[in-house]
């Protein structure tokens, strides 16, 4: 992309990484830098949420044991669900990927009117996905780490079972699939969030900011 072009529109940068990898601190950091930063999990959240877009469809394809008491979509039960029965997974991403689609569009058009230069979209299952966001993503970052240390950042957080993060990690896509398509690999493994930063800044600095 040449510079000319790049004043004319903002530039949209995926960003992904395993669970675990530490992407989601990174996009924090290029949003404290100046970009805007369109979070794909907070936009499915908003559509699974009570009163979100998806509850109906999802009410009428699984039944009501899938919907929590609060009205909102049982994410525990339903990632059993779904990582026990790929027709399931199939289901549910046809009900939900429209939705979020279309808000992150959204999301991302609001931040180009605002006037940002740079726009992040962090992206989970950016590779899985690649298809729906090729032609929409001027770069694509990775963050990568080992599954060791996928592993023991999830249960730090989160309490998992070391079980259950392996059958997340095995469920996406491999570090070398990831790698493949990215233009910038960030290696989060053993350094500190000021190095962190640093990498932040780096890549900053080279869309502009």
């Amino acid at each position: 992309m040449s510079c000319a072009d790049a004043s004319r529109h903002p530039l949209r940068v995926g960003l992904t990484g395993g669970i675990g990898s530490g992407k989601s601190t990174l996009g924090a950091m290029l949003r404290d830098r100046g970009a805007a930063l369109v979070d794909a999990d907070a936009c499915a959240r908003a559509v699974t949420a009570a009163g979100g877009a998806a509850i109906p469809a999802i009410r009428a394809a699984f039944g009501d044991g899938f919907i929590d008491a609060a009205g909102a979509l049982d994410r525990t039960r339903m990632r059993e669900r779904v990582f026990s029965d790929a027709g399931a997974k199939l289901r549910l991403e046809g009900i939900v990927h429209p939705l979020v689609t279309a808000s992150i569009a959204q999301a991302t058009q609001d931040a180009a009117t605002a006037g940002h230069h740079l726009i992040v979209l962090d992206i989970p299952l950016l590779v899985e996905s690649a298809a729906r966001w090729a032609s929409t993503l001027d770069a694509v970052i990775v963050v990568d780490c080992t599954p060791a240390t996928q592993i023991a950042r999830v249960q730090a957080r989160s309490g998992l079972a070391a079980e259950a993060v392996q059958a997340i990690i095995a469920a996406q896509a491999t570090r070398a699939e990831r790698c493949a398509a990215a233009d910038i690999v960030v290696f989060n493994e053993g350094i500190s969030l000021l190095e962190l930063h640093t990498n932040a800044e780096r890549i900053a600095a080279r869309f502009g900011l």
